[in-house]
């Protein structure tokens, strides 16, 4: 059974750091697009980060606005877990955070769209 399974999140304080962790159950991660996403209360969910498959190097990555500069999506030597570095966090980046994954053998998978294998979800919630 294909899986992923995210952790690190937890109750932090406005301008603090927070790391993600998107963990692989049943596949590996370096031939798939990882993206993270955000469900904020009462807002649509939000796509945050991605990052292409391996495609023979680091991949590719692309970021929203609203954490281009603050957020930093990655994949761990093994190209197996994908992190997402949280700098400077914000109240407004409150939410459930899930990682999702969608097959890329040629690396240039951006996330658009939906994407086919999601975890359960990590709350973060950033005081103020």
């Amino acid at each position: 059974q294909v899986r992923l399974v995210e952790s690190g999140g937890g109750l932090v304080q406005s301008g603090e750091s927070l790391r993600l962790s998107c963990a692989p159950s049943g596949f590996t991660t370096s031939h798939h697009a990882i993206g993270w996403f955000r469900q904020a209360p009462g807002k649509e969910r939000e796509g945050l980060a991605c990052i292409s498959g391996s495609g023979g190097g680091s991949g590719r990555r692309n970021y929203a606005d609203s954490v281009k500069g603050r957020f930093t999506i990655s994949r761990d030597g093994d190209k197996n877990t994908v992190f997402l570095q949280m700098n400077s966090l914000k109240p407004e980046d409150t939410g459930v955070y899930y990682c999702a994954a969608r097959w890329d053998l040629a690396g240039q998978d951006l996330c658009g769209g939906d994407l086919d294998i999601w975890g359960q979800g990590t709350l973060v919630t950033v005081s103020s």
